[in-house]
């Protein structure tokens, strides 16, 4: 009984460890798929990172963060690795928050003409 007891323990442990990466990663659900924004923007901040990498840029006067795609998606469709540099203007496409929050999950950005889907 007391193994089994311990047992049960250590697998509850076990298994809430394993499930934190997957509760961290946030869902597309808190986008607005209905509201498409288009537009072009000089990057001020470029984060190559994972899970998914972002950037900032200035639109219609806010800062807005946009999520892009995992790196090795990214440069799998074609991106270069030194494509994302502050100061490039690039045209993304995407959706905003539901919340209002000047976020933007990208759906595709152009980068020196060439269209990289990101989903």
């Amino acid at each position: 009984m007391r193994y089994t007891c311990r047992l049960l323990v250590v697998l509850t442990l076990l298994a809430t460890t394993l499930a934190l990466p997957v509760l961290a990663h946030h869902g597309w659900s808190s986008y607005d798929a209905e509201q498409v924004m288009r537009f072009d923007a000089a990057l001020a901040e470029v984060r190559i990172r994972n899970p998914h990498a972002e950037v900032a840029v200035d639109h219609d006067g806010e800062r807005w963060q946009v999520v892009l795609a995992p790196v090795a998606r990214m440069t799998t469709r074609g991106l270069a690795d030194d494509a994302l540099v502050v100061g490039k203007t690039i045209t993304i496409e995407g959706y905003p928050r539901l919340d209002g929050t000047r976020e933007l999950r990208a759906e595709r950005i152009v980068v020196d003409d060439k269209t990289i889907e990101l989903r």
